[in-house]
């Protein structure tokens, strides 16, 4: 029922909003690159449109200049990350009213095999995000005694094994990236088996 009366509205609201942030950056690289006269009503606008940015753009814009990478460019990398943000995020939100659809209706049935399928189903879908809130925090310094420590310690026997087989590569661990292909494909599997059948 959730997903097909609410996450249709969910799915259009937070692509528009992509689509309005996208739109914003990609003017801020245009204006970077012509760069009009500061003291004009096009300049002016520029330099707003700058200002709004620069919290988004700033920290890719460091990451370039790290690596020598002309720092105009941090708008497109910026762009780059919000669109897996908001696809990820997207995701979760979907997987979660998809969980809460299927509890409901193996409630309302009275099946607990189905019940069983989408608890197991929903403690993945915790799992993933944990692993990619843990990956998300990966890129950033946080001490011992926030949520992300324990996002950490949490993901931490499931994480280390794969990690030392794949170790990271600079700032991107890729252990992460098959540690959620192997959780997708173990839903698929709860799916067919509880579910389906």
């Amino acid at each position: 029922m959730l997903t097909t009366l609410v996450y249709p509205w969910i799915f259009l609201i937070a692509w528009a909003l992509f689509g309005v942030f996208a739109l914003i950056l990609l003017v801020r690289m245009i204006f970077s690159y012509t760069d009009p006269n500061p003291f004009g009503k096009i300049g002016r606008l520029g330099f707003k449109v700058r200002k709004l940015t620069e919290k988004w753009a700033y920290p890719a814009a460091r990451l370039l200049a790290t690596y020598r990478i002309d720092t105009r460019l941090a708008p497109l990398l910026t762009l780059f990350v919000g669109l897996v943000l908001t696809f990820f995020v997207m995701q979760i939100v979907g997987n979660t009213l998809f969980v809460i659809d299927g509890l409901s209706a193996g409630i309302s049935a009275g099946n607990p095999k189905v019940v069983i399928g989408f608890t197991i189903y929903g403690i993945l879908s915790i799992l993933v995000l944990c692993i990619f809130l843990r990956f998300l925090a990966s890129w950033f310094v946080f001490t011992r005694k926030t949520f992300l420590a324990f996002v950490t310690r949490f993901t931490d026997p499931i994480m280390l094994p794969v990690q030392r087989l794949i170790p990271p590569v600079g700032m991107f661990d890729l252990s992460a990236m098959l540690v959620l292909l192997l959780i997708s494909f173990l839903q698929s599997i709860v799916l067919n088996i509880f579910v389906r059948n």
